[in-house]
């Protein structure tokens, strides 16, 4: 009976694909890190303070901040009042991008915060959990000229709750300081397929209702854009392009060497093949078709995808560790898992609600956020919550089940020595490729923590002699190339061999004249070895 083939694979062999498959793994994190730009930049925008001098009750009207319709501009709020202009005339604008310049689909995506500069009064201070009301619109138009009218994209009613302290004493001498207040979420779209967006904002106010009221004297308006850059997308789309048809191919490898065994495939087999699937789900390039196709919903695809894999991925760790209890008298059925990867069901479930609740919500108003109020951001909380304590007794589960495998596997190398040699060889094997994949699988989490550890405190760039190094695209390329080498590594090392045990010819005690010692040189994939080959060993170690 065939084995897995790193269990066949010679010392020499193994170091010289695990040589190759280093190789890559450094040209993912050189790829991200000298070709690829950063892989966001942000752009600051200041709102224009337009007039609207109209009184009618239906304002469709865009107002832009230059350009050949530019609107009726003032410079701060003290003018508006020495004109006697209201404050629900008062239209601020933002045009993106600057001047000059145009989007493109390149980018991905477009999220913005909003930051208020607010000036303390005394007559007019903050609130307490006040609450500022902004009627949004969304615009866009393809050609830069004043005959090209805008078409509306969105637009809403939103309420945000500011959240500002005044440092010094509030006294007249301070009068004029601006609140340091916290960037408040403001939109986030799934795609850039136009080139030019017209952002109007109005701040209502009605005194009866409380709108606007007690919310400071606001100055300006300040939106800061982020973007995917199109260089990074590009590198991106490459990296998926290339690498889908590499885990393609080893999947069906992989699938037709199991299918060609004289058995049904186990558990273990179909896990690693369904990891296999959900590593090829992540990679199909589906995002070319968004340069030419406005999907605002590909954020939300990725996500999904990343969960289906990140939750496929843990399943397969725990059920690896699972499937090499040696005395484990109840293997190859999932229901036997089901307390292990019940908490990936339950937290993957989790994130995917307060994801819907989020993203999904913003398919039809980029402006909507989960956060914004107190009901949604306690349930959001309340999901992370429940994903966080998922993850935590998925971390014991795991380590439990990692310290029983070691456990045994200690316990039985003292009676290796003892068997005969076809089952010496199965037992070596079998711990060998445990402590094998155990070693890889925590480098990868680790390089995983540290590179994001890193992207986070570093500026985001180094600088070595004449070479720029982008870390967060080192990052992002590296990690995604570090995950795909993993499944491909699992799929090629733990398929059925082409080699048999027991066929040493030039050695008769490893013939293989008899079914029994033919079972026992299966690896721990068949369906009945793990049960038998403990049964058996402890009759040979008594004997």
């Amino acid at each position: 009976m065939a084995g897995a083939i790193i269990e066949n694979m010679s010392t020499k062999k193994l170091c010289i694909v695990g040589g190759i498959l280093l190789t890559f793994q450094v040209i993912a994190f050189l790829v991200g890190g000298l070709i690829a730009p950063s892989p966001t930049s942000a752009v600051h925008y200041t709102a224009t303070k337009c007039v609207d001098m109209r009184k009618s009750s239906h304002k469709t009207k865009w107002f832009m901040p230059w350009g050949d319709n530019v609107c009726e501009k003032i410079k701060d709020l003290d003018e508006a009042m020495g004109k006697h202009i209201e404050a629900d005339d008062i239209v601020f604008a933002v045009h993106i991008p600057p001047r000059y310049k145009e989007m493109s689909p390149w980018f991905q995506f477009m999220l913005y915060i909003l930051q208020m500069d607010i000036a303390f009064k005394s007559d007019n201070q903050i609130k307490e959990n006040a609450e500022v009301t902004l009627e949004v619109s969304l615009a866009y138009r393809d050609e830069d000229d004043r005959f090209s009218e805008w078409t509306k994209a969105a637009e809403a009613t939103e309420i945000r709750k500011l959240k500002c302290v005044f440092g010094p004493p509030k006294t007249e001498e301070n009068e004029g300081r601006y609140y340091d207040c916290e960037v408040l979420p403001f939109m986030e779209i799934g795609t850039v397929a136009h080139k030019y967006y017209l952002i109007n904002i109005r701040l209502p106010v009605n005194e009866k209702k409380g709108i606007n009221v007690g919310i400071g004297e606001i100055k300006d308006l300040h939106l800061v854009g982020i973007h995917q850059n199109g260089g990074f997308t590009k590198v991106w789309f490459a990296m998926k392009t290339f690498l889908t048809p590499s885990i393609f191919i080893i999947m069906v490898w992989y699938w037709r060497r199991i299918t060609m065994m004289t058995r049904a495939p186990v558990l273990l087999e179909k896990v690693i093949f369904a990891l296999g699937i959900s590593m090829t789900f992540i990679n199909i390039p589906v995002e070319w078709f968004s340069i030419g196709f406005d999907w605002t919903w590909m954020l939300l695809f990725g996500d999904i995808r990343q969960g289906i894999f990140y939750a496929m991925l843990l399943s397969f760790w725990i059920i690896f560790c699972g499937e090499h209890m040696m005395d484990h008298t109840e293997q190859n059925h999932f229901s036997v898992y089901w307390k292990q990867v019940g908490p990936i069901a339950v937290g993957s479930f989790c994130l995917f609600v307060f994801d819907m609740c989020e993203r999904g919500v913003q398919l039809k108003n980029p402006f909507y956020s989960i956060w914004a109020t107190d009901v949604g951001t306690e349930l959001a909380m309340a999901f992370i919550i429940v994903a966080g304590i998922c993850l935590c007794l998925y971390f014991l589960f795991l380590c439990f089940m990692v310290f029983q495998v070691f456990r045994n596997i200690s316990s039985k190398q003292s009676s290796i020595p003892a068997m005969s040699k076809s089952r010496r060889l199965h037992y070596e094997g079998l711990i060998f490729r445990f402590k094998f994949l155990m070693l890889i699988t925590l480098a990868c989490a680790a390089m995983t923590v540290i590179f994001f550890i890193v992207s986070q405190v570093t500026e985001g760039h180094w600088k070595w002699g004449d070479y720029t190094v982008q870390v967060n695209s080192a990052f992002f390329t590296g990690i995604y190339g570090m995950w795909n080498l993993y499944v491909f590594a699992l799929m090629f090392l733990y398929a059925p061999s082409h080699k048999y045990y027991g066929e040493d010819h030039s050695n008769g005690d490893l013939g293989v004249n008899s079914a029994e010692d033919l079972q026992l040189t299966t690896t721990i994939t068949h369906v009945d070895g793990p049960t038998e080959i403990y049964k058996l060993s402890r009759k040979e170690a008594q004997e």
